[in-house]
């Protein structure tokens, strides 16, 4: 089955199971995947698919642009074309471009950068912090789901390393948002009023990182 969005035709995967309820997704291969009762017929998916229209298209638009960014190297906020020379003792970035022996050496610095600069930001935003907090410990991991992570009975910040893809605004909002969840352990007005204090931009900047 075919469905048509903005004249292109996309594929649709249809699997039936045992549930009452349809669901829709569109994934990095570009078709649309459709699970659904056993009993329903193409003519009510491709009814339930008109119905979701606008949903579709911002799925499809979200997956391309997804798709598009796995195949570019981001450093702090901004893309970076790739240039290996052979003869390169060190990385080095001129404009627009990371000159690097190999991918190794690329690596290794990005991995270095992360502590480096993951770990200057957390202790920096800990100092400014007017409420009586602890450091936590600092971890850092990639993560699919989560950006970041506070574990109150480690009492450890755990930080998504493909932050480092962002600068250093979402970098700063996401220690801020675990870094209150010390004063507060939820997700309340009181907790989003201590985040506002200390980053008055974190609707914005929420907005940026489900992009």
């Amino acid at each position: 089955m075919n469905y048509k969005i903005e004249n292109k035709n996309y594929e649709v995967i249809i699997e039936k199971k045992n549930n009452k309820n349809t669901y829709i997704r569109v994934k990095d291969d570009l078709k649309i995947y459709v699970t659904t009762s056993k009993f329903t017929t193409k003519e009510t998916i491709k009814n339930i698919l008109d119905d979701n229209y606008q949903t579709l298209l911002k799925m499809i638009s979200k997956k391309k642009l997804s798709n598009q960014k796995k195949d570019m190297f981001f450093y702090l906020g901004k893309s970076y074309d790739i240039i290996e020379v052979s003869i390169m003792d060190d990385i080095e970035i001129v404009n627009d471009k990371i000159y690097t022996k190999n991918k190794t050496m690329l690596d290794k610095w990005y991995k270095k950068q992360i502590e480096k600069i993951f770990h200057e930001r957390f202790v920096y935003i800990c100092s400014i912090f007017k409420e009586n907090i602890t450091m936590p410990q600092l971890k850092i991991r990639a993560m699919k789901t989560r950006w970041g992570v506070y574990n109150r009975v480690r009492h450890s910040v755990t930080l998504n390393s493909h932050l480092i893809e962002y600068g250093i605004e979402e970098l700063d909002y996401v220690i801020i948002h675990e870094l209150s969840h010390i004063i507060y352990f939820d997700h309340s007005a009181n907790f989003w009023k201590l985040v506002s204090v200390y980053c008055p931009d974190y609707k914005k900047i929420r907005k940026n990182l489900k992009e």
